[in-house]
């Protein structure tokens, strides 16, 4: 008779790595093994009782395989073991086992004498030769010689105990340091697995002698990296330290077997609990019957939530000390399921785990907001500082509700709102998501308190650079919250329809403050009529524009009509007409962007523009005449590219000591830029804007010369960007030296250019894209610049090459070599080397098979270091390259969780997204200093 664990078997169990017992007789059973299999049990090593299997004249075929896939045998030699044909043909297979896979052979000796088993003497040849009656002379021989074997193994010998649980205790223990001693050797042949499993062991804390809240720790990854691996090995070793352990294999799919969701839980829950307990787990629940036992359960390639909701979706289901290990290809899986309580918490008790009387409750939340994290940050918000009776209330209402969607949920924090912050809140919704704090301020009057208070609600974040944030869903909520307010009250319209009929009825209140138009979403003409915004008084916010490209114009606009006198945003896609009514007045605009459009001139002579920030006009292909700005005193922003009908810019621009972008790529028919102002602008201390002037010169010389004089006068200026689509320009104007701000210059299509001016020393970062002519540029070596591009610069001198790669942290340029600063080298795309330092330079010599048009490929660095692995991108993109280039970037290496050692052996791999993209050569320089 045996007990046994296989992954694979017929056996009712996945386990792998238990013990197999081999033994005979129901005395065996009611005494030795009773007393056993409870000590085992105490030591988390389970036993398979398998009576149930039916007797034979030789071992089925399940036990074979299960004494294969067994990491210890033990053998308990009884007096009657040797009368039973089935226990020794048990023992042969053992043997077979232990020569073949060298698998760990324990015996027990209970009444009987090792050399009696050895010569099958006395009582115990007696019980051999029963079992030998009508046997084969070779088939007495080999049981003959298994006896002899089983024999000389040293064991235990019951009649040198005095006290039998001695004994069985020693077993055990011997038992448990065995397997541990066998587990770790099934993987030693496997590169860095140590290294993964005492990470995994720390995560686990199972070091820890207290016995601590039971814990659930993923492994996630794509296919192929080895997560199966890890889970098994940690399986393996540490499974004698729990009760029950159990290695669910292969849940993928599971959600597809076509059962609902209460139906797929129970069918989940009672094959965990079949294999785990090895019986039947119907109408079981897994708390009911795990919560007490300390349990080792591996879920191996979980793909659905619903998976991990029904086999583990509370740490008390399972008693304390128990590990729950799920691996997984969706980290996304593991992030809703195991941080839902912990992110709601957060936001509702500024703590990771909810007050004690509060965890009914949490579970109602989560639930409702299907784990979303979003939904958890708004309803934690809103719930914060609330009592239970009022988490009751609105929980029952929500529950109760016919349509319980994340609409609702969202909208609670909605609801909680000042009526101010929630007409701040729609606002940003139907207008002003991803702008910039300060420019949302400036068009309402709500500031800076209401965007506090949306923040603190989690209803918007404030990223880093300033933008107010608001997610898709809430976004949608917000539309949809005014589609359903009455008619007389609603603030906001952006229902197209609605909109149609407001503006060619002339049927708007007074009301309306904003009016969000997709002309996109309607089939026939539009009409509006001359005093359509009359009766809109209060309207500042007009949007017209197109989510779907479409060059039909469906929206008429009659000569005469009068837009609203107090506009802060006027956003119009394709305005029709060629100049705006003469009866608009621009005095309160903040943003006036109305690009595509069939304008030929903005409006007549100066116009009072002081509240103007930003001014799209890109694509105004018709455009002639330009405005007078000279009133337009904080305009930080102006678009013009593609207008290529505008012929001078006024001298008006050059007293915008607020500009802060300005694009003009593609003005074609530019003659005249902006020529220079008497009035110097000031350098604003507190600013943390990004300036930017973008600059495409149509017919050179011209138009460098006269704007020399206005650029040297913006000291804000970052970045400097030129293009040319015409080839005449020969020479950068040497006004580029004043600007002592400036940290990017980019030099684009500038064929004729051979040389460059003396450049600022604030500059960090240069690139000059296909000027074939360029021959020589100068840097001194104490130079702050770091990033040093010249794509398609194929004229480029040796002299020039060598400043370029000695002193560019980052560069790329023709070359079809790698440059002796890296002195480790090799043929093709990968190479190892040893090295304490923890700062390189790599360098990649790379080549196309074809032109590239639209593929834009990158390339990737892979880093290997004592078995640990990450990947970093080069950040220099291949860019429509010609020939063989040399790209260098550089990095530091953080020393994570104590992964660098002294001596470390550093691989490195460089791969492309692209086929057409071959890596030739590679190369790696340790930086010391």
């Amino acid at each position: 008779m045996a007990s046994s664990s296989s992954s694979s078997s017929s056996l009712p169990q996945t386990w792998r790595y238990r013990v197999f017992t081999s033994f005979h007789g129901p005395d065996v059973r009611k005494t030795l093994l009773g007393h056993v299999r409870k000590q085992f049990s105490c030591n988390g090593i389970s036993m398979f009782d398998d009576q149930w299997i039916e007797r034979s004249q030789t071992i089925a075929p399940a036990l074979t395989q299960a004494i294969s896939e067994s990491r210890i045998s033990i053998v308990v030699l009884s007096k009657n073991y040797a009368s039973s044909s089935w226990c020794l043909d048990e023992l042969v297979e053992i043997l077979k086992c232990k020569e073949s896979m060298g698998q760990i052979v324990m015996t027990v000796f209970y009444g009987v004498d090792p050399s009696h088993v050895r010569n099958q003497t006395r009582d115990y040849g007696i019980a051999f030769d029963e079992a030998c009656e009508g046997k084969t002379e070779e088939k007495m021989r080999i049981w003959r010689q298994a006896l002899t074997n089983v024999g000389n193994i040293a064991g235990e010998h019951f009649l040198n105990w005095d006290n039998e649980s001695m004994m069985i205790e020693k077993i055990a223990r011997d038992v448990s340091n065995k397997l541990n001693t066998r587990i770790s050797r099934d993987f030693e042949d496997m590169v860095g697995i140590e290294t993964h499993l005492k990470k995994m062991q720390s995560l686990l804390h199972l070091d820890d002698d207290d016995e601590d809240e039971a814990m659930i720790v993923g492994i996630c990854g794509p296919a192929g990296i080895g997560k199966t691996t890890i889970a098994r090995a940690l399986h393996s070793r540490f499974s004698s330290s729990f009760q029950l352990t159990c290695f669910m294999e292969n849940i993928r799919g599971s959600c597809n077997s076509g059962l609902d969701e209460y139906g797929l839980k129970m069918h989940l829950q009672e094959n965990l609990l079949s294999k785990i307990l090895n019986q039947c787990g119907k109408h079981s629940a897994i708390q009911e019957r795990l919560c007490d036992l300390k349990v080792l359960i591996v879920l191996d390639d979980v793909d659905d939530l619903k998976q991990l909701e029904a086999l583990a979706d509370e740490t008390r289901w399972f008693g304390p000390g128990s590990r729950i290990i799920v691996t997984t290809e969706d980290q996304e899986i593991l992030e809703q399921h195991e941080e839902a309580r912990q992110i709601f918490s957060r936001f509702a008790f500024r703590q990771s785990y909810p007050p004690y009387n509060f965890g009914r409750l949490v579970e109602r939340v989560t639930k409702l907001c299907s784990n979303l994290p979003l939904g958890l940050r708004v309803m934690g918000s809103s719930l914060r500082g609330k009592k239970e009776n009022e988490w009751e209330v609105i929980l029952n209402r929500l529950e109760n509700s016919l349509c319980q969607d994340i609409e609702r949920v969202l909208k609670v924090g909605y609801d909680n709102l000042h009526e101010n912050d929630q007409s701040l809140f729609l606002h940003i919704a139907c207008f002003f998501n991803l702008e910039q704090d300060d420019h949302v301020m400036a068009m309402l009057s709500e500031g800076n308190l209401g965007l506090k208070t949306l923040a603190y609600k989690s209803l918007i974040e404030i990223s880093t650079q300033g933008k107010v944030v608001m997610h898709k869903l809430l976004q949608q909520m917000g539309s949809q919250v005014v589609q359903r307010q009455e008619p007389w009250k609603r603030q906001i319209l952006n229902d197209a329809h609605e909109i149609c009929d407001v503006l060619e009825t002339d049927s708007g209140s007074r009301s309306v403050t904003g009016i969000s138009y997709d002309t996109s979403t309607i089939q026939d003409d539009v009409y509006i009529r001359a005093g359509a915004f009359k009766r809109m008084r209060n309207l500042r916010f007009l949007s017209i524009y197109k989510t779907r490209f479409d060059r039909k114009d469906r929206v008429h606009v009659p000569e005469d009509m009068d837009f609203p006198s107090r506009l802060r945003l006027l956003h119009w896609v394709a305005y029709p007409r060629k100049c705006l009514p003469h009866t608009f007045c621009p005095e309160y605009l903040v943003e006036l962007n109305m690009p595509e459009n069939e304008l030929e001139k903005l409006w007549e002579g100066p116009q009072p523009l002081t509240n103007l920030k930003k001014m799209n006009l890109n694509g105004s292909k018709h455009l002639k005449e330009f405005p007078d700005l000279s009133n337009a005193t904080n305009l930080e922003s102006l678009l013009l590219d593609n207008c290529r009908s505008l012929v001078e810019i006024p001298c008006s621009i050059g007293s915008l000591h607020k500009l802060e972008c300005l694009f003009m790529a593609n003005c074609l028919n530019l003659q005249h830029g902006p020529t220079h102002s008497d009035r110097k602008p000031e350098l604003e201390e507190n600013s943390r804007s990004f300036h930017q002037h973008h600059y495409t010169p149509s017919h050179g010389n011209n138009v460098g010369r006269s704007a020399s004089d206005s650029f040297r006068h913006w000291s804000r200026l970052r970045r400097l960007c030129i293009y040319s689509w015409v080839p005449t320009l020969e020479k950068i104007p040497e006004f580029i030296k004043y600007l002592h701000g400036l940290k990017v210059l980019q030099l684009r299509n500038l064929r004729k250019l051979a040389s460059l001016p003396e450049l600022p020393g604030s500059l960090t970062s240069l690139t000059v894209a296909s000027s074939v002519l360029l021959e020589t540029v100068s840097f001194s070596f104490d130079s702050k610049i770091e990033i040093l591009c010249f794509p398609n610069c194929f004229k480029l001198g040796r002299e020039a090459s060598r400043v370029i790669t000695t002193i560019a942290l980052h560069a790329c340029l023709p070359g079809s070599k790698i440059p002796v600063e890296f002195d480790h080298r090799a043929i093709g795309n990968s190479l190892i080397i040893r090295s304490d330092f923890k700062r390189f330079r790599i360098c990649v010599v790379i080549s196309l098979k074809e032109k590239m048009e639209k593929d834009f490929p990158e390339l990737l660095c892979r880093i290997g270091i004592n078995d640990c692995y990450a990947e970093k991108l080069i950040p220099e993109g291949v860019k429509r390259i010609e020939t063989e280039h040399m790209l260098i970037s550089s990095f530091d290496l953080l020393d994570k969780d104590g992964w660098l050692q002294q001596d470390n052996e550093i691989s490195f791999e460089f791969s492309a997204t692209s086929q057409n993209l071959e890596i030739i050569e590679c190369g790696v320089q340790i930086l010391v200093d």
